[in-house]
């Protein structure tokens, strides 16, 4: 199976180079008596690293790759390898810390994500939107602090950093955006 420029849509994962990549955005130029130019930003599903490619061709055709993903729970982590359980047939899998690169800081014991997998086997894992840890460290509020914009740095149960309220006490659980690492809110 082929995939054209006009079957192309985010989130569609196609094989480029011999690896997985995830198409995040897409544009194709046409000018006059020239080939069409076809601009693609897309992310590899095994690296992380983010390009962007430009293919100069009337026909540009793509094809799928052998990408799935399994709903799984996160066990525990032995120092070199992060280990998960799959819900619907107790299979573990073990991915390494180069696999969960920038993913660490949102990931916490007995939580339930998606690993993905390429031709058969574990390659990453994909995050819920939002999750929800609790702040272990964060400096106390003073009176008149908010002068600086009202936020103070904070470190999570993960070891995550970010940024939070000045009213956020250590215990408080808040919730985070794992697309761009933010707090979102107190839950607790």
């Amino acid at each position: 199976m082929s995939i054209n420029f006009g079957d192309l849509s985010r989130g569609l994962v196609i094989e480029l180079d011999g690896q997985p990549w995830e198409v995040m955005d897409y544009e194709r130029h046409k000018m006059q008596q020239r080939a069409p130019v076809t601009r693609i930003k897309l992310k590899n599903l095994v690296t992380g690293a983010v390009v962007e490619r430009t293919f100069q061709m009337y026909h540009t055709a793509f094809s799928p790759a052998d990408v799935d993903t399994r709903q799984a729970q996160y066990l525990y982590t032995d120092g070199e390898f992060y280990y998960f359980l799959d819900q619907e047939t107790f299979e573990q899998y073990e991915l390494t810390k180069a696999h969960l690169a920038g993913k660490l800081g949102y990931v916490k014991e007995q939580m339930m994500v998606e690993v993905v997998f390429y031709k058969g086997s574990p390659i990453n894992i994909t995050l819920p939107t939002f999750v929800d840890l609790v702040v272990s460290e964060t400096p106390p509020a003073f009176k008149g602090d908010t002068a600086q914009g009202g936020n103070k740095p904070a470190t999570l149960e993960t070891g995550l950093r970010l940024n939070v309220p000045m009213f956020i006490t250590p215990g408080t659980v808040v919730r985070v955006d794992t697309r761009n690492g933010s707090y979102t809110e107190r839950i607790i």
